[in-house]
């Protein structure tokens, strides 16, 4: 069999036991081939795992001029500042960047997949879709198509990622709650089948475990990397006896939904209860009060995604060396007063 990809018309061909003409007939959807010798080459294409590319004047060239740029979550502020820095860098370059929405659902991602290596894709720049297999990329890669993971990785992956330093930045932001005199700090968000989950709530562990805190397990709350999950989180944290008083959150969407939760229940961010986020999104210093949030160059990392893309395409490989971007901890209103401070003046 031919290798994925890379299998031609005369393989479907021999493999459904029809001519070539008849396999361009049925590629092109003509109605002129009979349904049950469609469905045989529809079979054999599927089997031999070849892929139709539209953008057949793509052929004459090195490559095409169209990169993907395969999101999650297109509503989360951070992924569109992230789409800015690469469409910056592709624009210069004369690369069509073209930018698609998964919402998190790898069925749409592998539509999206498909319907782009059929449209004869340069390169594609992916944030995979929560639930993404491990292997879900491996066809592209092996049909020579560069692909690198921002933001989030795949366990086991070869495939490059340009990511921030996802340890450091929750261990940071953790310390400076404890800082503040918290010793009940929840981490709100995300789920264990994500990597950057397991880094994030690494560097929250790591964090408690240097100042002498035992973790209670019970307080990592796993939840929708968004609004809605903060909401559902807060309430959960909030359910226990006793309440934490703080939280590192996964990122500024569930912090933000996190702060709307609290006030639900009268509690004031800041006040009451203090919150971290992570991202450090341009919301985040407008929103009252302001968030607390560990800084990612997102423009930044985007550029950086672009670049490697583009070097990528013009050695004609597959391969990159993993980016992980510096940050920084930026200390806004959302973390309150020292609440040492405040017992002993009580």
């Amino acid at each position: 069999m031919a290798s994925r990809g890379k299998a031609t018309i005369l393989d479907i061909a021999r493999k459904a036991g029809v001519s070539k003409s008849t396999v361009s007939l049925v590629l092109q959807g003509s109605a002129l081939i009979r349904p049950e010798t469609a469905l045989r080459v529809r079979k054999a294409i599927e089997e031999v795992g070849y892929v139709y590319n539209r953008g057949a004047a793509n052929l004459r060239k090195a490559h095409s001029n169209v990169v993907g740029m395969v999101i999650n979550d297109l509503t989360n502020p951070f992924f569109a500042e992230l789409a800015v820095g690469m469409e910056r860098v592709f624009q210069s370059a004369g690369i069509v960047p073209f930018i698609a929405n998964t919402a998190e659902s790898p069925v749409r991602q592998g539509e999206v997949l498909k319907s782009l290596m059929e449209q004869g894709v340069a390169g594609l720049i992916v944030s995979p879709a929560h639930g993404t297999s491990p292997d879900a990329f491996e066809h592209v890669r092996s049909a020579g198509i560069p692909v690198i993971f921002t933001m989030r990785r795949l366990s086991g992956s070869r495939i490059p990622v340009v990511v921030p330093d996802n340890p450091r930045g929750a261990f940071l932001a953790t310390r400076h709650l404890i800082g503040k005199g918290h010793r009940r700090i929840a981490f709100l968000g995300g789920f264990p089948d994500m990597v950057v989950y397991h880094e994030r709530v690494g560097g929250y562990r790591e964090a408690l475990a240097a100042h002498g805190i035992a973790a209670d397990e019970a307080l990592v709350i796993q939840g929708d990397t968004n609004r809605k999950g903060g909401m559902s989180a807060i309430d959960t944290a909030l359910a226990f006896s006793p309440a934490p008083t703080a939280a590192m959150c996964f990122n500024d969407a569930v912090a933000f939904g996190a702060m709307t939760g609290l006030r639900k229940r009268g509690l004031e961010p800041g006040g009451n209860f203090a919150i971290v986020g992570f991202d450090d999104v341009a919301e985040a210093q407008h929103y009252m009060p302001a968030l607390t949030s560990v800084a990612v160059d997102t423009a930044g990392l985007g550029e950086r995604a672009a670049h490697t893309m583009l070097n990528m395409i013009r050695a004609g490989t597959t391969c990159a060396e993993n980016h992980i971007g510096a940050i920084s901890l930026i200390v806004r209103d959302s973390c309150g007063p020292d609440i040492t401070e405040a017992r002993r003046s009580a």
